[in-house]
């Protein structure tokens, strides 16, 4: 039996739960889900420029299940894109920042463009 996953720290929820191609009706598509803290991920690294060390810090994982995260998540979204496919946003295992610790979330570092 596997062990049990940690609940995995977020700083906020996602804006929008679904995407979806234009023009195309729901019913004729497929879906493929992102969970809310693969979604974070992607947040942190991708969007704020984060480092994976300081991104795993802040969402209370190991610098490799993070990237674990973002390799899950980087397929769902390729596949999704890529394929036409819908897009939702729901599930994982997760809490939002103020019940992640007495530290909770601090402003990690930024990777600078010139990387």
């Amino acid at each position: 039996m596997p062990r049990p996953r940690n609940k995995r720290c977020i700083g906020r929820m996602p804006a929008c739960s679904f995407y979806k191609p234009k023009g195309a009706p729901l019913r004729t598509l497929e879906q493929v889900n992102l969970t809310v803290d693969e979604i974070e991920a992607i947040r942190l690294v991708d969007m704020d420029r984060m480092y994976q060390a300081e991104a795993a810090e802040q969402m209370k994982v190991s610098r490799q299940t993070l990237g674990r995260i973002l390799e899950s998540a980087h397929k769902k979204i390729a596949d999704a894109l890529v394929n036409g496919k819908a897009l939702s946003i729901e599930g994982g295992t997760f809490e939002l920042a103020k019940g992640c610790g007495k530290h909770g979330l601090g402003r990690g570092h930024r990777r600078s463009d010139k990387s």
